[in-house]
């Protein structure tokens, strides 16, 4: 049975259909989501804001101080910092995204930047599934995973598995995992992970009747955070889903092959580890999960490489939106590269004004997005922009024969991202996101190498020719654009 595409739903809310095989209860949980998806609109977005970012560039103290870094042993003197990053900037090519970029997310985040962090780039949803399960094979204390979706499928009862047989070995693993996300995983799969003694908290449960007074529909925990006795942490865009782990995912192209699913993930060690660990630990207590006692979860941390790490966060909020920020100030900051791939992007006027601006300004700036997706309606979307962006300069490409899902960049060379959220309304206003910002030439090498290998199976977009579009396409365009805020 072929699953209709879903076409209101941005990102994994478009996954959640994946596996349903009775129709009676497709068509069930469907109208369910749909009213859900109404009711969000209405209360969720129509006051929500995104903070202006030239007010926090212009408020920032850039030249002030030296970055605050943090060591295993602690915060660093401002020489130490100010002599780390003045080696950094000399390994590239002249550029002061470095001071400027951490001089203004110093003053948004309580986050530190870390020294000491070893990060490994985690391409695709095999090597993710390939590190995630070696970590809990070799975990001696503690297990912490917090996930968007965790499905009943193939990867979802490997993951299962292998948590029980740890948390029979006396590891406590603690899940969280979000309502709407896994609103298709039957509620035996949970009870089976509870009576083994798994701790698992369902994040802003979808029945009014677990969360009376608090219900799920404004947020949502989009976070993908895998964390091993305080010392190893994995984050990025993939969810516990088969349709991540290299097989078809069984959705359609036009002419009809079933697609995989494109993704990336990244693996840290060192005390950048800490900072996700507290991240993990906020969420659970604000949920009311049970009491973490009895075990190490912020163990002392030894430096493990030579990447500095700052762990970005964001909660619904004006003043939380850290992911935002980070975004748009790098964007502000490059002088010489953007190159960024994104699954869902529909970004603000703020974000689309930072790529122009960069543009015109002789940056080279690459934009890789999804030539098919889960949703015609966010495609369309996404495409409405292209114009203006192309006018000035940036260059697009479409990615073939895969359905995109990362959310990566690197900038100038320097600076990297990888984490769960996209540039569009709903990652940037309603979601829990988590993103990690690596300052590193050696990994931005990496990063560009990946990048590449996208680009050389992308299709460049060209203004001339995507002037010539038939009126039929712009108009549906238009139309998409209407809901922007909402997808």
């Amino acid at each position: 049975m072929k699953l209709k595409k879903a076409n209101l739903f941005d990102e994994e809310r478009h996954m959640i259909f994946l596996g349903i095989q009775n129709k009676q209860m497709k068509t069930i949980r469907r109208i369910f989501l749909c009213f859900l998806f109404a009711a969000t609109l209405i209360v969720s977005h129509g006051c929500a804001t995104l903070p202006n970012v030239s007010d926090k560039m212009d408020e920032a103290p850039i030249a002030e101080k030296s970055p605050q870094i943090v060591s295993s042993r602690g915060l660093l003197s401002s020489q130490k910092s100010k002599a780390i990053m003045e080696r950094l900037k000399k390994s590239v090519n002249p550029t002061d995204l470095l001071e400027r970029y951490t001089a203004v997310v110093e003053s948004v985040t309580e986050s530190p930047l870390t020294k000491g962090n070893k990060v490994s780039l985690l391409i695709d949803g095999p090597a993710t599934y390939a590190a995630m399960f070696e970590a809990i094979r070799n975990a001696k204390n503690h297990i912490n995973l917090e996930t968007f979706i965790i499905e009943d499928d193939e990867i979802g009862l490997t993951f299962t598995a292998l948590l029980l047989k740890k948390q029979a070995q006396g590891v406590q693993v603690n899940i969280i995992y979000d309502s709407v996300g896994s609103i298709t995983t039957p509620e035996s799969f949970f009870k089976r992970l509870r009576d083994g003694g798994i701790q698992v908290v369902e994040f802003n449960p979808k029945s009014p009747l677990k969360a009376p007074g608090s219900w799920f529909l404004v947020r949502q925990d989009h976070r993908k955070i895998l964390i091993v006795d305080g010392k190893v942490a994995i984050i990025g865009g993939i969810n516990i889903s088969s349709v991540y782990s290299g097989r078809l995912s069984g959705r359609k192209r036009a002419k009809g092959e079933s697609l995989t699913w494109r993704d990336t993930d990244l693996q840290i060690e060192g005390p950048a580890v800490a900072e996700v660990q507290k991240l993990f630990l906020e969420t659970w207590t604000k949920q009311k999960g049970p009491a973490l006692a009895g075990h190490n979860y912020l163990p002392d941390l030894k430096e493990s490489g030579k990447a500095l790490v700052s762990i970005v966060g964001s909660t619904p909020g004006t003043d939380n939106r850290i992911t935002f920020i980070a975004y748009a100030a790098a964007i502000t900051y490059a002088e010489h590269s953007i190159h960024l791939t994104n699954a869902y992007f529909i970004p603000d006027d703020q974000i689309l004004d930072a790529f122009k601006d960069a543009a015109r300004r002789g940056v080279d700036v690459k934009i890789i997005l999804p030539s098919t997706t889960d949703s015609s309606l966010v495609l369309s979307a996404a495409r409405y922009n292209y114009a203006e962006l192309l006018k000035a300069g940036v260059k697009i490409y479409e990615r073939r024969t895969v359905l995109l899902h990362a959310k990566t960049a690197v900038i100038d060379g320097v600076w990297s991202t990888v984490g769960s959220t996209n540039l569009d309304y709903w990652s940037l206003l309603s979601n829990d996101e988590v993103n990690a910002v690596v300052l590193s030439r050696e990994f931005a090498v990496e990063m560009e190498r990946m990048f590449a290998g996208d680009l050389a199976q992308s299709d460049q977009i060209l203004k001339d020719e995507w002037e010539k579009r038939p009126l039929s396409q712009k108009m549906k365009e238009a139309a998409a654009h209407l809901f922007a805020r909402w997808l």
